[in-house]
C-alpha cells in the first residue's frame, strides 16, 4: 500500500528534549539541530539541571519552550512516574508549552496511565509507544553480554518486534516539527518478530563470532543486577519487564512508523550489520559506536 506524506514541516520554536542524553533523546536533538530548530537539552547534567524528583528547576527549564519531547527515566512503568508526569504536564501547560511528544512503552499498564494524563491536557500531543530497542544490545544494558558471547536473560524465547531507536527519533522529529501528528498514538515496532535465540543468531552472523541466548532464572538475574551496582529503580524495572511485559503480549508488528513517516521500519539485520561494521561487538575494541 502506498502512503503519501503531505505534512507540512514547521519550526516549532524552542524545543525541550527531556532526557536529551539518552538513546532516543540525543538522536532527536541531533535531528532537530540539523533542521535549524532551537533546542534545549534537559538532564541532570545540564544547566539548568532537570531531575524528575526535583521540580524546583522546572520553571527555568521550561522558560520560553513551545514544544517538548518527553522521556521518563528509567521508564514510565516505575512507581511514581504518573505523578511526576502529571506535575510536569501541568507545569508545561502553565508555562506556555503547546506541543508534547511522549515516549511510552508497549504493553505497560502504568505507561497507559501516563499517556492518559498527556492526552487530557490542553495541548497538542503525540504518543510514541515503543517496545524493545535494538540498541539495547549495542549501547548500555546488554552490550556486555554480547561481548561475552552469551545474552543471559530471564526470558522465555518469546518473539519481539525489536525497533531501531533511529526510527523512533525520526517519528519524534516529525511529530515535533510537522502537521498531522497531533492526537496520534504511534505504536512503533520493527518489521518482523524475532526471538532472543534468533536475535543472537543475527548478531553472530553480523559480528562473525558466536553469540548465544542463554535463559537464566529470574531470581539469579535480579541478584546479578543488584550486585552490579545498578540503581534501585533500574533493577526494579528490569525485574518488572521480565516478569510481565515479556510474556508474548507484544508479539505483533505494528504500523506506527509507516503511518508517521510513510516508509518501512528498519530491520534488525541491517542494524546488526551496521553495528558490527563499526566494531562495537568486537571484544578487542573498547570503542562503543552509536
Amino acid at each position: 500500500m502506498e502512503y503519501e506524506m503531505n505534512r507540512k514541516t514547521n519550526d516549532p520554536g524552542l524545543t525541550l528534549i527531556v532526557g536529551g542524553t539518552g538513546k532516543t533523546g540525543r538522536r532527536v536533538a541531533d535531528r532537530l539541530q540539523a533542521k535549524g530548530v532551537e533546542t534545549r537539552i534537559a538532564s541532570r547534567s545540564t544547566s539548568p539541571a532537570f531531575d524528575w524528583h526535583e521540580p524546583g528547576n522546572w520553571n527555568a527549564v521550561l522558560e520560553g519552550v513551545s514544544a517538548a519531547y518527553v522521556t521518563y527515566a528509567p521508564d514510565l512503568a516505575v512507581p511514581g512516574a504518573a505523578a511526576a508526569i502529571r506535575r510536569f504536564v501541568d507545569r508545561a501547560v502553565a508555562q506556555g508549552v503547546t506541543r508534547i511528544v511522549l515516549l511510552s512503552g508497549r504493553g505497560e499498564e502504568e505507561a497507559l496511565a501516563c499517556e492518559q494524563i498527556v492526552m487530557a491536557a490542553d495541548i497538542e500531543w503525540t504518543i510514541i509507544r515503543a517496545g524493545w530497542f535494538m540498541q539495547n544490545f549495542s549501547e548500555g544494558e546488554f552490550l556486555g553480554m554480547v561481548l561475552d558471547g552469551a545474552i543471559t536473560l530471564p526470558a522465555a524465547d518469546v518473539p519481539e518486534p525489536f525497533v531501531d531507536v533511529n526510527d523512533i527519533a525520526d517519528v519524534a522529529v516529525a511529530a515535533l516539527t510537522g502537521d498531522g501528528h497531533a492526537g496520534e498514538v504511534y505504536e512503533v515496532t520493527g518489521p518482523r518478530l524475532l526471538t532472543f535465540t534468533e536475535l543472537a543468531r543475527e548478531i553472530s552472523q553480523a559480528a562473525g563470532r558466536d553469540v548465544r541466548f542463554v535463559p537464566v532464572p529470574r531470581e539469579a538475574f535480579a541478584r546479578a543486577v543488584q550486585e552490579s551496582g545498578a540503581p534501585e529503580d533500574v533493577a526494579w524495572l528490569l525485574d518488572y519487564l521480565f516478569e510481565t511485559v515479556l510474556d508474548g503480549r507484544n508479539a505483533s508488528v505494528c504500523d506506527g512508523i509507516r503511518r508517521a513517516l510513510g516508509r518501512e521500519p528498519a530491520d534488525f539485520t541491517g542494524y546488526a550489520r551496521r553495528i558490527a561494521a563499526r566494531g562495537t561487538w568486537n571484544p578487542a575494541n573498547e570503542e562503543v559506536a552509536a
